[in-house]
């Protein structure tokens, strides 16, 4: 092997910052897509139910048996409860052109937890204006 030279800061810095910018648009790409994931369950779901005779026992029924089903195939990350926020997400942004890229679903997850839509929304906007984390919404919610 030959000795290792110094190589020129300015170009290093560039390598470095494209290998970050790659990492971070390859994460962001990948959570969007979850986020979409869920949405596209969601949408899904409340499809199905519109079809059932008894909406309430029929939604229970059948989400109940899907998270029992969809769990046992993927794992977790499908139960009851997801699946159920999933339903919900859709029903609270039934336009996908009204969901934010920059938000996950971790953030989505605690703004459906609010019933109050200008409330929901304040959020919303805050959490986008502000480059809010999942923790930090949740400690802006909370106060």
């Amino acid at each position: 092997m030959g000795e290792m030279k110094n190589i020129n800061q300015t170009f290093y810095t560039d390598i470095r910052e494209r290998i970050i910018n790659a990492r971070e648009n390859a994460i962001r790409g990948v959570e969007y897509m979850r986020l979409m994931m869920y949405w596209r369950l969601g949408e899904r779901i409340f499809i199905e139910e519109q079809r059932g005779q008894d909406r309430a026992a029929y939604g229970g029924y059948l989400i109940k048996n899907l998270a029992a089903k969809i769990e046992a195939e993927f794992g977790s990350g499908f139960s009851y409860t997801q699946l159920t926020r999933a339903r919900k997400f859709y029903r609270l942004y039934p336009t996908v052109s009204k969901v934010h890229p920059q938000l996950n679903w971790s953030q989505y997850r605690q703004l459906i937890s609010i019933d109050d839509d200008y409330k929901r929304e304040y959020y919303e906007l805050e959490a986008t204006g502000n480059g809010w984390n999942g923790r930090e919404l949740e400690r802006q919610i909370n106060s």
